[in-house]
């Protein structure tokens, strides 16, 4: 069974539509969102209106459910003063946007995924969806995390040799095999900041002995997607990010 996972589209239609029409090129059994649907772009209500128009379960980011609950701010982490009124500006102009129905799906999506790649009739391998780690979805899992402090959150989620876990929230991909568990960070869809200004997804196949893992790179119209924050009156740097896959100035969520 091979699955595309996808993260942190962040209302960014233009990437959202073009990794799509990647994952329809490839042979996978099933499409699943890693949370983080809304937030710092243009178009919250249509992703989400995208994402269930094609019945793509997944589970809720920090976003999805500060946004649902109109909970004080989005969660996310401000290093700088600048950092953190950008913040605040991206969250209230969500929360002004979005729709009741967008709010009520936000707010019925799961924290947690379990797939069964067999089935579950027989013994197999399970593939766990989380948007950072099993129990909090604010913690940052970098790739420079210790084996120890991913073989905790093996221990959290009761995965075991030949499991997998999922997770987004800090829009750089990477994936790494501690103790025969694969941990996967899909990376960004509609936000990257790895350097890479392309959308980022995973594959995970569990057709061998052990998960096999591909990150893919999808290119979109940046430019398009940069007018359209314009437009609604967002903050120059969100572009910027877009433009050039990094962090710039902007809070990391």
């Amino acid at each position: 069974m091979r699955y595309a996972l996808i993260s942190d589209i962040h209302a960014n239609l233009h990437a959202l539509k073009a990794v799509l029409a990647d994952v329809s090129r490839k042979r996978v059994d099933g499409i699943y969102h890693l949370g983080d649907l809304v937030g710092y772009s243009a178009y919250p209500n249509e992703v989400v209106a995208l994402i269930q128009e094609k019945s793509i379960p997944g589970i809720a980011g920090n976003y999805d459910s500060t946004t649902a609950t109109d909970y004080k701010n989005c969660g996310c982490r401000a290093e700088t003063p600048r950092d953190e009124e950008l913040a605040h500006v991206s969250y209230e102009w969500t929360l002004g946007q979005v729709s009741e129905e967008t709010k009520r799906y936000l707010g019925g999506l799961p924290f947690r995924i379990d797939v069964r790649a067999l089935g579950g009739h027989v013994a197999g391998p399970t593939l766990t969806l989380v948007h950072a780690t099993p129990v909090n979805n604010l913690v940052y899992v970098t790739e420079d995390r210790t084996d120890a402090f991913l073989m905790k959150m093996a221990q959290q989620a009761g995965l075991r040799p030949g499991d997998a876990i999922a997770f987004g929230h800090t829009h750089k991909p990477w994936h790494r095999v501690v103790e025969g568990i694969s941990f996967v960070n899909t990376g960004s869809v509609g936000r990257p900041k790895d350097g890479d200004p392309r959308s980022s997804y995973a594959v995970v196949d569990f057709g061998g002995a052990e998960p096999a893992i591909e990150i893919m790179r999808v290119a979109y119209d940046v430019e398009a997607a940069v007018a359209a924050l314009k437009d609604a009156g967002l903050p120059e740097e969100f572009g910027e990010v877009l433009r050039t896959g990094r962090t710039a100035a902007v809070a990391v969520h």
